[in-house]
């Protein structure tokens, strides 16, 4: 059992908190059953886990154990987890679906978590620009409660998309039904000129209140949904 807080594992968690190691390393831990077998299920290369000596997990593999108290130290939870799983950062092949969300410099891991269970929802792919949060740091991974390990991942290009945008479009129910890829900017900065030049079309979500506009993750599920609706 670890129950040293020098163990070479604990200290490689300990860097996995920032992207710049994830990163370098080509390594990201999930934290707890549920992501962990999310991970495993979806076919995501184990490099090795711990689990909790006082409560062992119920998932099929083999982890080391440690003191609670020490996975406690090392986890973003606050708690001790049951178990912490480190995996490869290299992710499974998978063909695009159609539809699709780009994230243009989408910066809050939250957001970009929540999209990606939005993708998951409905049978979409999720692309990712330089400059957006790290879907595989600690928050996206939670927010994503998973989803971000079964939706295929692209590179991001704007090039026959739509580029959703808070004003100054047609609404998005005029939308020729065949385009179902969506590109969306932070919430602040929204979209640069450029990028919505290079989209096929723009469209809007019309409000009814007096919201100003929506956050990036609302507007990319109600898009999603839209053209699930319009598909079917």
């Amino acid at each position: 059992m670890i129950s040293s807080r020098d163990n070479p594992k604990l200290k490689l968690l300990r860097k996995l908190v920032t992207r710049r190691q994830r990163d370098k390393l080509g390594l990201f831990a999930a934290e707890g059953e549920d992501l962990v077998a999310a991970a495993l299920e979806n076919g995501w290369a184990l490099d090795f886990a711990l689990v909790d000596a006082a409560r062992p997990p119920e998932l099929d593999l083999r982890g080391e154990p440690v003191a609670s108290h020490l996975l406690a130290e090392v986890s973003t939870l606050g708690h001790a987890p049951r178990v912490i799983g480190v995996f490869r950062a290299a992710r499974p092949e998978r063909p695009l679906p159609p539809p699709g969300l780009e994230l243009w410099r989408v910066g809050d891991p939250g957001n970009v978590g929540t999209l990606a269970r939005a993708c998951d929802a409905f049978g979409a792919y999720l692309a990712l620009s330089p400059g957006c949060a790290d879907p595989f740091g600690p928050k996206a991974l939670r927010a994503s409660t998973g989803s971000v390990f079964r939706v295929p991942l692209g590179e991001f290009s704007a090039e026959g998309a739509v580029a959703l945008v808070a004003h100054g479009a047609p609404p998005l129910a005029e939308l020729d039904p065949s385009l179902s890829r969506f590109v969306l900017g932070a919430e602040r900065e929204g979209l640069p000129d450029e990028v919505v030049s290079a989209c096929a079309a723009s469209a809007t979500i019309p409000l009814a209140g007096p919201a100003e506009s929506l956050n990036v993750a609302m507007a990319g599920t109600i898009a999603l949904y839209d053209r699930s609706r319009s598909r079917g």
